[in-house]
């Protein structure tokens, strides 16, 4: 297995995590505000477990392999090993901290790469907990969340020499940008996104600092102030530095480079201010300072600011565009003769694409299904309009947003799809139509120049069907939708929409979740969680099952809070990162079926355990066709009014 992890860059609020950790004792402080996103550069690893040790390899800048450093997963030993500093003192603190919870064996890790800066602010040394940590979740499975592994890396960083910040292993969540909250022990963390991307450059000032006297120099100012430099201190990194971090928030949300850009200037005027005369030795730092005013680049940038403890480290500008960003680039290494890197803070990805599965035979329909198939059965809507099933989804794909649709089907009804969705419909035939049907033509046909017809040749299971639209998917996120159940949302908001908003907020892989009787749960597929947020109704998923047996999900799959007798069943709408194909087509050719298919459950499994996955309770019903009682019932109800509540 093969893992990055990024550094970090502190946008803004830098000092603010440990200056919040002083309302512990004055609670007349205000909270710490910190805005962080991860670099474009960071380490690289291949990862393998391990019987019984620790067995380490690296590779230097010059290339020099290095290795293998091996340490036995005892616990002594692992102590001894990051009580005593150096880069593998990282990984023993992250091995030690994770036996203590988990019954775990050996890691092999292969450190092939890392092309993140060295001790420039940008925690190297948290990326490499992070990467521990993240490992032996893989590995072993743990199901720890991002946070679970960014808690880990805490812990095991704290017992080395080093002096890390509570901020630093922000990395764990990757490129996006997050905004952390830090209050007295209790830290919170909310990740973000942007509208669009965003182009910032990091330079390597090639200069020194000492961050322990300007850690020093700063925490003589709390918890309480006893001169004028103590006040201004407080209040620059608590007042000042929460409408700092309330205004960038604004920035980001609307993708709004240059009021970033100005606040970054306005912000390190205002740390100069305040800060420098709390220690002028480090703080006032010739060589940042004669970097941030470089007259070059003047034209090219929005403005810019220290980074981290800031001192003579590193810098960060935002550039005014990818051309500007190259441009300053340039000028710093050519000009400066200083390192200077990109760092690409990505707009969030959208699904644009819905694909819709509709290839089974519906044997359990037999033999209405020798006529016509299950998905173009006739449903009766609200509207009094009957539509074929299929026609509820695409219909709510595109009113969820989706530009495009892929319905997959048997290679010999491919014909019968097009003619339905593309074919005009004879003279003869469209002016017998009322003026609201032949309207509604119109709209079929419409939709129909945006929807793809694919052939699943064999029918080898819902992975194999997912894996057929692999190319027309162009490796984006897309909604999944299963073509034997309609959707009908409690509110304004369709089914598909609410779960795409939750992907495009997180971006992260969802499925759409419904509680479920346990008498049921056998015909569903079901997960279990941990709550990320109960009120939300969105659970971080720590293992999907495939129909499970009542005593499997008794044993492994309840979520607190549901009553003793429910269960999360899956609503039948996901929104899946693109990754999700290469686990697809590994496991189709390596053959690997379950009960003679390829199925979508394992593959989400895997892409569950590489980059977890969200579930969200829907507030809406699903109505499934693939069944005679069940059609039956959905030709009864889905005309009526909907239910109220999820």
């Amino acid at each position: 297995m093969e893992l990055f992890v990024p550094g970090r860059v502190c946008l803004f609020g830098e000092h603010s995590d440990w200056a919040g950790g002083y309302r512990r004792v004055n609670s007349e402080l205000e909270k710490g505000y910190t805005l962080l996103t991860g670099t474009n550069q960071g380490i690289y690893a291949r990862i393998s477990p391990h019987p019984g040790k620790l067995v380490l390899h690296s590779t230097m800048e010059d290339g020099r392999r290095i290795g293998p450093y091996e340490i036995p997963m005892s616990k002594d030993a692992l102590l001894k090993e990051a009580e005593k500093g150096g880069f593998y003192s990282y990984i023993a603190g992250v091995a030690y901290q994770i036996m203590t919870f988990y019954p775990v064996k050996g890691l092999v890790i292969d450190n092939y790469r890392t092309d993140l800066p060295i001790k420039k602010g940008l925690s190297s040394s948290a990326a490499i907990c992070v990467l521990t940590a993240r490992a032996f979740n893989r590995v072993y499975d743990l199901k720890m969340t991002v946070r679970g592994e960014m808690e880990f890396a805490y812990m095991g960083e704290i017992i080395t020499p080093s002096r890390c910040g509570r901020m630093d292993q922000g990395c764990a969540y990757g490129n996006r940008p997050i905004l952390m909250v830090h209050d007295r022990d209790v830290l919170t963390v909310e990740e973000l996104s942007v509208p669009k991307d965003l182009h910032l450059v990091l330079v390597d000032l090639c200069a020194s600092k000492d961050t322990m006297e300007i850690l020093a120099s700063l925490n003589r100012s709390f918890p309480f102030a006893r001169s004028e430099v103590d006040e201004g201190v407080q209040h620059y990194l608590g007042e000042v530095n929460k409408m700092v971090a309330e205004e960038a928030m604004e920035h980001l949300a609307a993708g709004d480079a240059e009021g970033l850009g100005r606040l970054m200037t306005k912000t390190q005027e205002l740390f100069d201010r305040y800060l420098i005369p709390a220690c002028p030795g480090q703080l006032t730092a010739p060589v940042l300072h004669e970097a941030l005013a470089f007259p070059e680049i003047r034209k090219l940038v929005y403005g810019g600011k220290g980074v981290g403890s800031q001192g003579d480290g590193s810098a960060q500008f935002v550039a005014r565009g990818p051309e500007e960003q190259q441009e300053v680039i340039r000028l710093f290494e050519q000009v400066k003769g200083m390192r200077a890197l990109k760092l690409d803070i990505p707009a969030a990805r959208k699904a644009r694409s819905a694909l819709i599965p509709a290839a089974g035979y519906g044997t359990r329909l037999f033999p209405a299904t020798k006529a016509t198939r299950k998905e173009l059965f006739p449903v009766v809507g609200a509207d009094g309009v009957a539509r074929p099933a299929i026609l509820y989804l695409v219909e709510e794909a595109f009113a969820s947003g989706a530009t495009r649709v892929c319905v997959v089907v048997q290679k010999e009804d491919v014909e019968l799809f097009e003619s339905f969705f593309n074919a005009p419909l004879e003279l003869k035939h469209y002016n017998k139509l009322s003026q609201e049907a032949r309207s509604y033509q119109n709209r079929l046909q419409a939709m129909g120049s945006k929807t793809t017809i694919l052939a699943q040749e064999h029918q080898e299971g819902l992975g194999h069907a997912v894996h057929v639209a692999r190319e027309w998917l162009e490796g984006e996120p897309f909604l999944l939708m299963l073509g034997d159940h309609i959707y009908r949302s409690n509110t304004q908001v369709p089914c598909a929409r609410q779960l795409l908003d939750i992907y495009e907020k997180h971006q992260k892989s969802v499925v759409g979740l419904r509680a479920t009787h346990e008498s049921m749960i056998s015909r569903f597929g079901t997960v279990g969680g941990l709550w990320e947020d109960r009120e939300e109704g969105l659970v971080n998923i720590t293992e999907f099952a495939e129909k499970p047996s009542l005593e499997y999900a008794r044993e492994r799959l309840r979520v607190d809070g549901l009553g003793k007798d429910q269960y999360l069943t899956i609503f039948g709408l996901y929104v899946i990162a693109p990754q999700v194909l290469e686990i697809l087509a590994e496991q189709i050719r390596e053959n690997l079926r379950r009960k003679g298919e390829f199925e979508l459950t394992g593959a989400l499994e895997s892409l569950r355990s590489e980059q977890g996955f969200l579930g969200a309770l829907i507030d809406g019903e699903r109505f499934d066709i693939g069944i005679p009682l069940s059609y039956l019932e959905t030709v009864q109800k889905f005309a009526g009014e909907p239910e109220t509540g999820s």
